[in-house]
């Protein structure tokens, strides 16, 4: 009866629109007085414990970063180097506009960073060159997803955080499976577009462009380097990504000054101020049904009620798919994913590929309505309709999810690079 009422209620909420913190703060405190020992003061103790720790820090200094590199040129000198790298191919600006994505996304972390730094150039771009609008903002809507799987990954800190797996492991197993993504998407590119002409390069101009993007270029470099040796923790890794990214706007490339930095941290502020209380009051309430062992008990529900792994992965993938069309992936990955954890271990499977099959099937949810926030952001960024958008993204998201069950029954895609 209890469990029933803290599903109507959150279903209440959600239904009246109310904010996932709150929806998430009073799902805490019902567990602390239905669970625990009804001491509300524990939650507020189990909150600030929660974000007492180093790990998180890598979050606002990944975010700060990227809207660092969106407000001053590093983004644009990527783009330029890609464009010229591509133009000999037929319809190599939409090639340009996924490989771009890519790269980024191994700067920033974020997608909705990743698809506003990229789409705000590349979209009027495309458009100009003749591309078909539905294509166009198909590509930059999906591309921009690359975000969260191509490390670094805010995703994948939350859910190495929560379940206490190696970070640095996470990074390295989303590797193969980023560049598989991008492949795809590169490949529906080039088919999609092959009718349009291609363009000639010369060595001058690409020299100039490398000229032009060379410490653009090495950002992406020195960072994967580092946390792949092993030299940088993920933390680390953001502080160098953000201090790179100042020094580079600022002295290399004078493109910024310092009053611009106002913005930059006015924007991340709004940001993290909807992710830290999520972040927060999911961890508390992780930590209460961990000592309740909530997860052990739903393990040993799942078991009774799914015969064999292949089952138990084809429903897990189904669920957060579904999942993804409502919940946004920061509350997704820190509710659920501890409680989804328990089951997949029973079944064998290795809590860093289960954690890149979630961060995969959440990436997809940023392009399934009615909550996905990419489709929202673009139609805010680009003032299109939302149902225009929603239809662009039905090939990608198609392609995206047969690599996602190809990865999800090839584990060695992802456990390879750290065996």
């Amino acid at each position: 009866m209890q469990t029933l009422l803290l599903i109507l209620i959150v279903a209440a909420m959600i239904m009246l629109r109310q904010s996932i913190p709150l929806v998430l703060l009073v799902a805490a405190a019902y567990v602390h007085m239905a669970w625990g020992d009804g001491n509300l003061t524990y939650l507020v103790e189990d909150i600030w414990y929660a974000v007492d720790n180093d790990l998180l820090l890598a979050i606002p200094m990944f975010l700060l970063a990227g809207s660092t590199m969106t407000r001053g040129s590093i983004a644009q000198r990527l783009i330029d180097v890609i464009r010229v790298a591509t133009q000999w191919l037929p319809g190599g600006l939409g090639v340009a506009t996924i490989l771009s994505c890519a790269v980024f996304a191994a700067i920033s972390g974020s997608s909705p960073v990743t698809m506003l730094a990229i789409g705000s150039i590349l979209y009027p771009a495309l458009l100009r060159e003749g591309y078909d609008k539905r294509f166009a903002l198909g590509a930059v809507a999906s591309a921009g997803t690359l975000g969260i799987i191509i490390p670094p990954s805010i995703p994948m800190i939350l859910f190495g955080i929560v379940n206490e797996r190696s970070i640095v492991d996470l990074f390295i197993a989303g590797m193969i499976p980023g560049l598989l993504l991008t492949a795809v998407l590169a490949g529906y590119s080039l088919y999609r577009n092959r009718h349009l002409p291609a363009k000639s390069v010369s060595g001058k101009e690409m020299f100039a462009a490398l000229k032009r993007g060379i410490w653009a270029m090495l950002l992406p470099v020195i960072l994967l380097g580092g946390i792949y040796s092993g030299y940088f923790s993920p933390t680390e890794s953001a502080a160098v990504a953000l201090g790179y990214a100042v020094l580079v706007e600022l002295v290399v490339h004078r493109e910024m000054k310092l009053r611009d930095f106002y913005q930059v941290g006015v924007d991340t502020a709004k940001m993290l101020g909807t992710l830290v209380p999520i972040v927060a009051v999911s961890l508390s309430l992780q930590k209460l049904l961990t000592v309740n062992g909530a997860q052990q008990a739903l393990a040993e529900w799942v078991l009774t009620m799914v015969d064999s792994k292949i089952a138990f992965l084809l429903a897990v993938n189904v669920l957060l798919l579904i999942v993804g069309c409502f919940v946004d992936v920061v509350s997704a990955t820190l509710v659920l994913s501890p409680l989804l954890l328990a089951p997949a271990i029973h079944y064998g499977i290795d809590p860093i590929h289960f954690g890149i099959i979630m961060v995969i099937n959440l990436e997809i949810g940023f392009l399934t309505p009615p909550v996905g926030l990419n489709l929202i952001v673009a139609m805010s960024a680009f003032k299109e309709n939302f149902l225009l958008i929603c239809r662009s993204v039905v090939p990608f998201v198609l392609l995206m999810v047969a690599v996602l069950m190809v990865i999800t029954f090839v584990p060695w895609l992802s456990l390879v690079l750290i065996r």
